[in-house]
């Protein structure tokens, strides 16, 4: 985890990478600029693209758990699942859904809000 995270960090502008500071507060400098780079979902999952997306996710998934809690799980256990396969977060403080960071990071290049993850982290927060 701490080393693909790491090279994802290290990849990343300078004056982004000073806003990425693990706290809830740095998702919208991060969700910026995936808008910014990614005109589309599917510029996302260009196979080229996989290693930034991946850490993208990394980083989300980190700042659920340094706010809430929790660890990551892979469960493999059904294939019907929407997860199935995928990194998740349990465990969390006031989980009551699953929650993957890589759909989280996905949706908000849907949706192009630019608020999408931090708009999520703060309707889960408020459960708490």
């Amino acid at each position: 985890m701490d080393g693909a995270l790491a090279r994802f960090l290290d990849g990343l502008p300078g004056e982004l990478r000073a806003k990425l500071d693990f706290t809830p507060e740095s998702f919208e400098a991060l969700e910026g600029w995936a808008l910014s780079r990614y005109a589309s979902l599917a510029e996302a999952r260009a196979p080229s693209e996989a290693a930034t997306l991946d850490g993208a996710s990394r980083y989300v998934g980190q700042v659920f758990r340094k706010s809430l809690g929790g660890r990551w799980f892979i469960d493999h256990r059904d294939p019907k699942n929407a997860f199935y396969g995928l990194p998740q977060l349990e465990g969390l403080k006031g989980q009551v859904a699953q929650i993957c960071p890589l759909t989280l990071v996905t949706a908000s290049l849907d949706r192009r809000t630019g608020t999408f993850i931090s708009t999520v982290y703060r309707n889960h927060l408020a459960r708490t």
